[in-house]
C-alpha cells in the first residue's frame, strides 16, 4: 500500500483486528441500525409496486441494496411464494397414498435396523384413517382432507422423495427455511433478495406473513439474513389487525411536507459527511431506511387493503368461512405483494403455542390433520387459481412444503411421531409442469 514504509507487516497485522463496535459498524447495522431494522423492517424495501401516486415507479431510488439485479440467465419466475406448513405434515396422510397401510394395519413394523421416534410410544403399522382418490389425467393421489387442491391435481408438481436430517423441529425448520441444521445461516427468502434484488422500491422484497395465532417453532431465524446483510432478512406481516404495525404517524407527530424536510435536511448533512469521510456509507445507510419507511407510509396501506377485493374474490379464497377465513386473508395478501413486486412471500400456516396449533399429530392425526386442512385447503386453491387467471402463475413459483413427513406406525394408537425420512411437497407455476 502507498504511503506505507518498512512497517508495513506490523500496520497490517494490526488491521486484521477490529473492534467489536467497529465490526457492527462495517457490517451495516451497528446497535443503532439493529433496533431502527426491528422498529422500522425497512432497509430491504424496494422497488416500485403498480398502484397508487408515487408507487408505480422506484420513486427516484437508485442505491438500495435490494434494487433488481441482473440474474444469469433469463428466468421464468419473477416472484416466489412459500406455503409453509408448521409442525411436520404426515405425508401418508395428505399426498402419499399406500395400501400397504391398510393390508397391514395394526401389524408390527418389521426389518432390519433399530426402530427411533422422537416421544417414544411406537405402535402398530397404521393405516390413514382419511380415504385417498385420483384425480386429473395425472391419476394424483389425494386425501379427502384437501378436495379443493385436489381439483388442480394437473396443475401440481409432487416430490415424494424429501429427506431431511433431523426429527426435531426447530433444527427441521433451520434445515428447510435456511438449507442448514445449525442456526445462524440466510433463509432462502434472503438469498433471493440478495443475489436477485426486488422489482419493488416501495415494499419490503421479502415478506413473512404469520398464522393469525402467532409464530412457527425457531420464530425470526426462519426469515433471517444470517450472515448477508441485515438489509435482506425478511419482514414480518400480521394476519390480522393492523397488518403493518405503526405503519401511519401519530396524529400529532407532524405533517408529510415537515417529514419530507427533515428528511431533505439530513440528506444534505449526509452529503457533507460523504465529501469529509468519502467511503464511510453508514450514514447514508440509514438515512435511507428512513427514506424507504417513508414511502412506505404512501404505498403500502393500499397494497395491504383487503376492501378492494371483490366479494367473489374473498369467497374464492375461503374468506366466508371462519375457519379458513386467516390462512385466506395471508394467502390474498400474498396475491396483492407479488402483484405489486415483491420478490419472495413466506406464508405460515400453525403458531407454536400448543401442539393442536400446528401439524403436529402426536396425540390424533384425523382430529388434528381435519383441522388444519379445512384452514388451508380453500385458500391455497383460491391462490393458485387467482394467479392462473391474471396471468401470474407463469411468472410466480408457488411450493407447499412442511420440516417433515409422519410415521407409518401410529403413537398411542391414534396419532403419528416425526419421520424426517419421508416427506411430501408440491410446487406449481413458473413453467414446473404439473401432473407429476
Amino acid at each position: 500500500m502507498a504511503g506505507i514504509n518498512d512497517n508495513n507487516s506490523e500496520y497490517l497485522r494490526k488491521a486484521r483486528f477490529i473492534s467489536r463496535r467497529k465490526f457492527w459498524m462495517d457490517a451495516g447495522t451497528g446497535i443503532g441500525g439493529l433496533a431502527l431494522i426491528d422498529l422500522l423492517s425497512r432497509d430491504r424495501l424496494l422497488g416500485a409496486t403498480t398502484s397508487g401516486p408515487g408507487c408505480s415507479a422506484s420513486g427516484g431510488v437508485t442505491e438500495s441494496p435490494l434494487t433488481p439485479k441482473a440474474p444469469h440467465f433469463k428466468p421464468r419466475a419473477k416472484s416466489m411464494i412459500s406455503l409453509f406448513m408448521s409442525g411436520g405434515v404426515s405425508h401418508v396422510d395428505t399426498f402419499q397414498h399406500k395400501p400397504a397401510l391398510e393390508k397391514y394395519n395394526r401389524m408390527p413394523m418389521e426389518g432390519r435396523g433399530e426402530l427411533k421416534v422422537r416421544q417414544g410410544y411406537p405402535g402398530p403399522l397404521m393405516k390413514s384413517p382419511f380415504t385417498f382418490k385420483q384425480y386429473g389425467q395425472s391419476g394424483a393421489w389425494v386425501s379427502e382432507i384437501f378436495p379443493n387442491i385436489a381439483t388442480l391435481a394437473d396443475d401440481l408438481a409432487f416430490v415424494h422423495s424429501c429427506q431431511g436430517l433431523s426429527n426435531d423441529h426447530v433444527i427441521s425448520h433451520y434445515e428447510w427455511n435456511t438449507g442448514s441444521i445449525q442456526m445462524g445461516f440466510p433463509s432462502v427468502g434472503s438469498w433471493i433478495t440478495y443475489g436477485l434484488g426486488s422489482e419493488n422500491q416501495n415494499l419490503p422484497g421479502f415478506v413473512v406473513i404469520l398464522d393469525e395465532k402467532g409464530g412457527p417453532y425457531a420464530g425470526p431465524p426462519n426469515w433471517q439474513a444470517g450472515f448477508l446483510p441485515a438489509a435482506y432478512q425478511g419482514t414480518v406481516f400480521r394476519s390480522k389487525g393492523d397488518v403493518i404495525l405503526d405503519l401511519s404517524a401519530p396524529g400529532d407527530y407532524m405533517s408529510a411536507e415537515q417529514e419530507r424536510a427533515r428528511l431533505d435536511q439530513l440528506a444534505a448533512l449526509n452529503q457533507n459527511f460523504n465529501e469529509k469521510y468519502p467511503g464511510i456509507s453508514e450514514l447514508s445507510a440509514r438515512i435511507a431506511s428512513y427514506e424507504l419507511a417513508y414511502r412506505m407510509q404512501a404505498c403500502a396501506p393500499e397494497a395491504v387493503d383487503l376492501s378492494k377485493e371483490s366479494d367473489e374474490t374473498k369467497k374464492l379464497y375461503g374468506m366466508d368461512d371462519p375457519v379458513s377465513a386467516p390462512y385466506g386473508r395471508q394467502c390474498l395478501l400474498a396475491r396483492r405483494l407479488v402483484e405489486r413486486g415483491v420478490r419472495f412471500v413466506q406464508l405460515m400456516s400453525g403458531a407454536y403455542i400448543t401442539g393442536d396449533d400446528t401439524w403436529d399429530a402426536h396425540g390424533n392425526i384425523d382430529s388434528n390433520h381435519r383441522k388444519h386442512a379445512h384452514e388451508v385447503d380453500r385458500p391455497i386453491t383460491g391462490l393458485i387459481t387467482d394467479l392462473k387467471r391474471r396471468g401470474l402463475l407463469d411468472e410466480t413459483l408457488v411450493m407447499w412444503h412442511s420440516e417433515f413427513g409422519r410415521m407409518p406406525i401410529s403413537q398411542r394408537g391414534l396419532g403419528r411421531d416425526h419421520n424426517p425420512g419421508a416427506m411430501s411437497l408440491f410446487m406449481a407455476g413458473a413453467g414446473i409442469k404439473g401432473g407429476q
